[in-house]
């Protein structure tokens, strides 16, 4: 395992974090004009919260439910959207329960996608416990789009902003709903599309108005032009058939969720744009099919191609030649409404990343970790080179737990 503190004074700002136990030294201060706007929503939670039964919390939560609540969205009005919410079964400490947010990795763009409407795998179930033992409130929003009641708009896939919003909201109406019983002080834990949330929180933390501590990101999705351009590579070397149909079928899974999810502002972007035919028609099926059903379904067409070609995919008709470039709002997104860590960030952040990962590469995360703005945040940087995508996140549960108490002490 190795271990990188970003910048030169991150080194003492770790120190100091480790010997105080996350003191006000490494938070940031409330109310601060940075030109984010702030959440003055109104009456933030929408009804009364319903129970959350799909997972058995009982052992450790002394109370688990789905939040509606409003928040400010892509469109620039409120929205609203859902999170779960589990509240610890231990004393409330002095000064309130701590926050966590958990923001969850890819499930695709649909309602039906929302993990407030599944079951918890059982890795995410175990982490919760342990927070909830601990004696923090969990807070895990859907994000924008994914299980808003009206059912009318598309979750906005790997936008920076619309997540960071759907974080610091949800946190906002946690406190609303659990009044006293919470402090002011919060951090975020995130995986893959989740730790690309994680540090969009990070980025936009200030609009909550309350005491952020730090950010946990564990192989954060980043530079995406990036990680399909290496994707195509990787597949081009694969001898096996049926490993290059696993990596592409990947790939166009994910190039589909985005495509669907820039539909939300920019309904004229079709998916015929992106893709060609007659893949565009599997393509559509993101707006209603989750991650493995989406996946699934591009994976079978290219098998069934293969399989009438001399066991060979050369010639499947997938995405457009330069779509990352040659389509105006595709080319923004990827460089600039899809990419975290835009501005320097002043709290703390550890990011976990394997070097066997093939879905967030290292490489797109060191790219991530190479700029200006990163090299002047407090970030610290883990890695190990048998970690791949799953792994670097279930491994390091254990790890995570530590570094929340260790940033955000019970007081």
């Amino acid at each position: 395992m190795k271990k990188h503190i970003l910048a030169v004074f991150v080194s003492s700002s770790v120190l100091v974090l480790t010997a105080c136990g996350g003191g006000d030294g490494g938070s940031t201060s409330v109310g601060v004009d940075d030109g984010i706007p702030k959440n003055n929503i109104v009456n933030p939670v929408v009804t009364t919260p319903t129970a959350y039964t799909a997972t058995d919390m009982s052992a450790t939560a002394g109370e688990s439910v789905v939040m509606t609540y409003k928040m400010l969205g892509v469109h620039n009005r409120e929205v609203q959207t859902t999170a779960l919410v589990f509240t610890p079964k231990t004393p409330v400490p002095a000064k309130g329960w701590p926050i966590v947010v958990w923001a969850h990795g890819t499930t695709g763009v649909a309602d039906a996608c929302a993990p407030s409407r599944s079951s918890l795998n059982p890795y995410i179930k175990a982490m919760i416990d342990g927070f909830l033992a601990s004696g923090y409130v969990v807070v895990a929003p859907d994000y924008e789009g994914l299980g808003e009641p009206t059912a009318d708009q598309l979750h906005p896939f790997l936008n920076v902003k619309s997540e960071a919003f759907s974080i610091t909201d949800a946190v906002v109406a946690t406190r609303n709903y659990l009044g006293a019983k919470v402090s002011n002080q919060w951090m975020t834990v995130g995986h893959s599309q989740g730790g690309h949330a994680a540090l969009g929180a990070a980025q936009y933390q200030s609009r909550a108005q309350l005491d952020y501590k730090g950010t946990v990101a564990v192989a954060p999705a980043s530079n995406l032009s990036f990680i399909l351009t290496a994707g195509e590579m990787q597949a081009a070397a694969q001898p096996d058939v049926n490993d290059k149909i696993e990596t592409l079928a990947s790939l166009d899974t994910f190039t589909a969720l985005i495509t669907a999810g820039l539909r939300n502002q920019n309904p004229n972007l079709q998916y015929f744009q992106v893709f060609k035919t007659p893949t565009n028609q599997i393509a559509e099926n993101a707006e209603s099919d989750c991650y493995t059903v989406l996946g699934n379904k591009f994976g079978l067409a290219m098998g069934q191609y293969a399989l009438l070609n001399n066991n060979s995919i050369n010639g499947y008709p997938r995405t457009q030649p330069d779509f990352m470039t040659s389509i105006p709002t595709v080319k923004d997104f990827l460089a600039n409404g899809s990419q975290p860590l835009k501005t320097k960030i002043s709290t703390p952040i550890i990011i976990y990343q394997g070097a066997a990962d093939a879905t967030v590469p290292i490489q797109a995360t060191d790219l991530l970790l190479s700029t200006e703005a990163a090299k002047n945040s407090p970030i610290t940087y883990i890695t190990e080179a048998t970690w791949d995508h799953g792994s670097a996140y279930v491994l390091n549960i254990p790890n995570i737990l530590t570094d929340v108490k260790t940033l955000m002490p019970i007081q």
